[in-house]
C-alpha cells in the first residue's frame, strides 16, 4: 500500500517510522511519502491560507495547493489514491472503517489547520472525511497519523500475528478482556488462576466472560450492536447475578 500525506508541517509524521509501521515500511509492505503543502502554493511567500469568505475569526486553508498536490501526487505514482480528509465532521473511524481502507492500493490523507480546508477541496476530489472522535486538535497530522495506524493493522503481513488484531478491542464489537504476564504476582496482585490452569477451554470462557464485563460497565453502548451468541447471553446473565 502506498500512503500519500499533505500537510504545512511534514516533519510531523517522523513517528510512522517507528514500532510495528516503521517495520512495515522497512519490509516494503507500506510506502509512505510526506509532501509539504506549501511546495505547491502559487506565490512567492508559499502562501497556503487566507481569511474566510463571510468574514469570522480564524483562516481557511486555501484549496489550489491541495489540488495541485493531489495532482502531482497522482502524476508521480500513476494512481489518484482514494483521498481522505482526517475532520470532526466526517463519519467515525471504526474497524469497518479502517478494514475498507487497509483494501485500497492508495491512499492520499491530506491536512488541514486553522478553521479548516475549503470546503470545495473535499468536492472536488470526492474525499472521504473521517473523524477519530467527538474534538478538535490543531491540525490534521495527529488524526491522519491514528487512521494510518489503524489501518495499517488490517493490511496482510504487517502484525506478525494475525490472530491478535482478530482479537483486538472493537474487532468483535466488544471491548478487549485483560491481559497478564509473567511474573504471577505483582504488587501484591495475582494473575487469575484459570489463566495458569492449562484448561484451554475454560481460559476462553474467562476470556470471554471478562470481554463482556468490562464492555457492560465501560461501553454497555457497544453492546446493543455486539453480534452476541447464546453463550454471551448466558455469560451476561451470570454477570448480572454477581452484581
Amino acid at each position: 500500500m502506498r500512503i500519500d500525506l499533505v500537510s504545512i508541517f511534514p516533519d510531523a509524521f517522523a513517528p510512522l517510522r517507528q514500532s510495528v509501521v516503521g517495520k512495515a515500511i522497512e519490509h516494503g509492505l507500506l510506502e509512505i511519502h510526506a509532501h509539504d503543502l506549501r511546495d505547491y502554493a502559487s506565490d512567492r511567500h508559499r502562501t497556503t491560507d487566507d481569511e474566510p469568505y463571510g468574514g469570522g475569526p480564524g483562516m481557511v486553508m486555501k484549496a489550489e495547493p491541495f489540488l495541485r498536490a493531489v495532482a502531482a501526487i497522482e502524476a508521480a505514482s500513476g494512481s489518484r489514491g482514494r483521498v481522505i480528509v482526517p475532520s470532526p465532521q466526517g463519519r467515525a473511524l471504526t474497524p469497518a472503517v479502517a478494514r475498507s481502507l487497509a483494501a485500497e492500493a492508495h491512499l492520499v490523507f491530506l491536512c488541514g489547520h486553522y478553521e479548516g480546508i475549503d470546503e470545495r477541496v473535499p468536492l472536488a476530489l470526492r474525499a472521504d472525511e473521517v473523524s477519530i472522535g467527538d474534538y478538535v486538535l490543531t491540525g490534521g497530522e495527529l488524526a491522519a497519523m491514528v487512521i494510518v495506524d489503524a489501518t495499517a493493522r488490517f493490511t496482510p503481513g504487517v502484525v506478525g500475528d494475525a490472530a491478535s488484531v482478530a482479537g483486538d478491542s472493537f474487532a468483535a464489537g466488544l471491548l478487549d478482556y485483560p491481559h497478564y504476564t509473567r511474573p504471577p504476582v505483582v504488587a501484591g496482585l495475582d494473575v487469575p488462576a484459570v489463566l495458569l490452569s492449562g484448561n484451554h477451554a475454560e481460559i476462553a470462557r474467562w476470556r470471554r466472560k471478562e470481554a463482556l464485563r468490562r464492555t457492560l460497565r465501560r461501553r454497555p453502548d457497544l453492546l446493543a450492536a455486539a453480534d452476541l451468541s447464546p453463550a454471551d447471553r448466558r455469560l451476561l446473565e451470570e454477570l448480572a447475578a454477581e452484581d
